[in-house]
């Protein structure tokens, strides 16, 4: 073969590579093109189903989307150990003066200041049960309605209620 024709043949292959190659890129190219938009579907997908939409239906999602999720958490934090620690007190409170007044009552009976009819409290009590069952039936409603108005609200702000409950405790336990 003479010189020349190896010139053209290496001239050819060059030519064919570039070509594969530059067809190679432009594949490239488009599958990059078509994972970046599945990506970004995907991206766009997220943001629209979040985690507790998923876990809790289409109608959640908190009412305060302008804040932050570790702002929610600190509201409900705070709020909730507040309301927690109040509960304690006022609870040993409100234990110690009904105890201390049951305690008081039964002192005084024993020591005779007072006459309590035993049997007038027994009877006193029975019409209280029959009075608070038939009004539990009529109550019935209204109690779900604020059942499923308090789960509305769980579920719209569960990142300020997640807060809450956990500041609770810790106010409970402080």
């Amino acid at each position: 073969m003479s010189k020349v024709a190896q010139v053209d043949t290496a001239d050819v292959k060059a030519t064919e590579d570039r070509a594969a190659s530059s067809k190679m890129a432009k594949h490239n190219k488009d599958l990059e093109e078509e994972i970046y938009d599945k990506v970004v579907d995907l991206t766009e997908y997220a943001k629209r189903q979040r985690w507790w939409n998923r876990l809790f239906g289409k109608t959640s999602g908190p009412l305060a989307e302008k804040y932050s999720v570790a702002t929610q958490l600190a509201i409900g934090g705070v709020s909730g150990w507040c309301a927690g620690y109040l509960f304690q007190k006022v609870g040993k409170v409100a234990a110690t003066a009904v105890g201390g007044g049951l305690l008081l009552l039964q002192i005084a009976n024993n020591s005779g200041y007072i006459q309590v009819d035993w049997k007038r409290v027994e009877k006193d009590v029975n019409k209280a049960k029959k009075q608070i069952k038939k009004n539990t039936d009529k109550a019935g409603p209204e109690l779900n309605t604020l059942i499923e108005r308090s789960t509305e609200f769980v579920k719209k702000n569960i990142m300020v209620t997640s807060g809450f409950v956990g500041g609770f405790l810790l106010g409970l336990a402080s």
